[in-house]
């Protein structure tokens, strides 16, 4: 293992001590994105899920497919994803160190690709464990997403894409915007089949935490469908 390699395997196993993706509105947001990917696989039977983190996506994936895979770079993480998940194939790996033995119909990145260091990499890497019509299903948070927009106009962030501190705790190393996410699927060499959004999201989690009720985050949650360039979240589903 190289000294890069040991420094990343590290660094997620910080992140992963404290990890809130399974916590409060996080949560809603990570199982609304694998519900918007199910549309996309119907009748497919192998899936790879890239970074499962808790395995908050991971029974849904488990119910819709017959063989399922999770490539997770935390040890911690991949000891309970074993003990949860028996009938999953765990690979406890860095995602640039892995090679699956069969390529996938579905490859799944929940939330992934803000959090690795080259993601037109990674993606290409994906690109080559995909079947012929294979998918690649992305979700990550957006730049300009109406609550990055204030918090600039309030003077609380800079610009829209700067880290803040909840993007710092997470470990991601940048935020997109629509134009940099599909970017680097084309650089990639993918096609981008749809390109959406989700989660109309006006102000911070703590205070949607405070006072929404699940209706409205409900309702919100559909709404950014409708506005995908300055959702909360954008997602892609892509294909070789």
């Amino acid at each position: 293992m190289t000294l890069a390699s040991e420094s990343e395997r590290a660094r997620l196993e910080h992140i992963a001590a404290d990890s809130w993706y399974a916590k409060g509105v996080n949560a809603a947001t990570v199982l609304y994105s694998i519900r918007l990917f199910s549309r996309y696989w119907s009748g497919r039977r192998r899936c790879l899920e890239m970074g499962p983190a808790e395995g908050l996506a991971t029974p849904m994936l488990a119910k819709a497919f017959a063989s399922l895979t999770l490539l997770e770079g935390a040890e911690k993480f991949c000891r309970d994803l074993r003990v949860r998940f028996p009938t999953a194939t765990v690979v406890n790996s860095l995602f640039e160190c892995y090679q699956p033995d069969e390529p996938f119909e579905v490859v799944v990145l929940g939330h992934v690709l803000e959090h690795v260091e080259d993601p037109p990499a990674i993606l290409a890497r994906v690109r080559n464990w995909l079947v012929p019509g294979g998918i690649v299903c992305a979700a990550v948070p957006n730049a300009r997403s109406l609550h990055r927009q204030a918090a600039v106009i309030m003077g609380l962030l800079p610009k829209e894409d700067t880290l803040n501190p909840m993007d710092l705790h997470h470990g991601h190393r940048r935020v997109y915007n629509p134009e940099t996410f599909r970017a680097d699927f084309l650089a990639a060499g993918l096609k981008i089949d749809v390109f959406g959004g989700y989660w109309l999201k006006p102000v911070s989690n703590a205070q949607i935490e405070t006072s929404w009720t699940p209706e409205m985050l409900a309702a919100f949650m559909t709404l950014g469908e409708r506005y995908p360039d300055v959702a909360g979240e954008i997602y892609v589903i892509a294909s070789r």
